[in-house]
């Protein structure tokens, strides 16, 4: 058996699955996971087929970084194109905001 690369305790057997990317299921893959830490590991081959889905639905490269902009006293955020799309956001649109640590803000938003 192959020790996992991670923990390096466990052994890592083979299983189906479910790939999600920010709530969103990307498919059932084969890949090999530790039994005792959980970590999952997927072959090359997987790991391409997981990037062509996730373009396909979208998903690819959602990740953005941004500059705190001003607007008079307040400070606001910025949001590409492709967040904008993926969250189906409005102008006006309601939000809430708290910190999850200080490190770090947590955007929900309002229906």
């Amino acid at each position: 058996m192959v020790k996992c690369y991670t923990c390096e305790k466990g052994n890592l057997k083979n299983k189906k699955v479910k790939y999600t990317i920010y709530g969103v299921e990307v498919g059932i893959y084969s890949a090999e996971t530790c039994d005792k830490c959980g970590e999952v590991f997927f072959n090359e081959e997987t790991s391409k087929k997981i990037t062509e889905k996730t373009k396909k639905l979208g998903l690819w490269g959602l990740e953005s970084r941004s500059k705190i902009g001003a607007a008079g006293t307040t400070l606001d955020l910025r949001f590409n194109k492709k967040l904008i799309n993926f969250f189906k956001l409005r102008k006006g649109q309601e939000v809430s905001m708290h910190p999850r640590d200080k490190e770090s803000i947590i955007v929900e938003l309002k229906k």
